[in-house]
């Protein structure tokens, strides 16, 4: 009898736990962003045909995007051109373009990149 104080206790602690754990299991997420000058060394290794998921892990998400239709009419399907911008402190320091074409639907690649007002 002197434990059944304990024992309902810890029963509901026990019992919150499932309510608890999700929120406390869940990591930080740390918001890293590049500096222009970490930014112009990762895009060193921008390679053309990589995939959109390769140029996120390098890069990170962009601050903007854009889609665009080419608007071609030929027999070839296309699904227009997706851009990515980076921007580093004011527009004069430094922003960098990422343009990602696709041959089917979901699957981006790399078509070209270039520095904007560098």
């Amino acid at each position: 009898m002197r434990h059944l104080p304990t024992l309902l206790f810890v029963a509901t602690l026990l019992t919150s736990l499932p309510w608890i754990s999700p929120a406390a299991a869940e990591p930080a997420r740390a918001a890293t962003t590049l500096s222009l000058a970490q930014a112009e060394r990762m895009a060193a290794d921008l390679k053309q045909g990589m995939k959109l998921e390769e140029v996120q892990k390098l890069l990170g998400k962009p601050r903007r995007t854009a889609l665009r239709h080419d608007g071609s009419s030929s027999s070839v399907p296309s699904h227009g051109m997706l851009q990515w911008t980076y921007s580093w402190g004011s527009p004069s320091q430094g922003s960098l373009q990422v343009e990602f074409a696709a041959k089917a639907p979901e699957e981006w690649y790399v078509n070209s990149w270039q520095w904007a007002t560098y």
